[in-house]
């Protein structure tokens, strides 16, 4: 994993909600922005990746932003907010592997079905007969 923190540009500002008067009078709430497109830490094709991957989540400027206000300290919401970005780009990095499909042998086909005949016998034999 690439580590593109120093990339990132922060921003403060008052968190939303009840709280009293920590949130009205401190700025705790950290909006991470990152510009995916100028970045010296990935190549073209992993810039199309995550682009591609998080196209909700980038606006019309090709920013990545990403605010975290959960903790009471500014300093905290900042960490939050990294960890958050990092495993995020992370995942939209991940390339999942390629199924190559394959079909059951004959074998695997007759011993199912060959079961499924010995059931339907085995309840067959339960019921009444005249």
């Amino acid at each position: 994993m690439k580590n593109f923190t120093s990339e990132i540009s922060y921003k403060t500002s008052r968190s939303s909600g009840a709280g009293g008067q920590n949130v009205n009078k401190v700025e705790t709430a950290v909006t991470a922005i990152w510009n995916v497109s100028e970045s010296y830490f990935f190549i073209d094709e992993e810039k199309l990746r995550i682009i591609e991957k998080l196209k909700n989540r980038i606006n019309s400027e090709g920013l990545l932003q990403m605010t975290s206000s959960e903790s009471r300290t500014q300093l905290a919401n900042k960490k939050t907010v990294t960890d958050k970005m990092l495993e995020m780009v992370e995942k939209a990095l991940f390339i999942p592997k390629y199924r190559i499909k394959t079909k059951p042998s004959k074998r695997q086909v007759q011993k199912r079905i060959d079961s499924k005949k010995k059931l339907s016998e085995k309840k067959d034999n339960r019921k009444f007969k005249f």
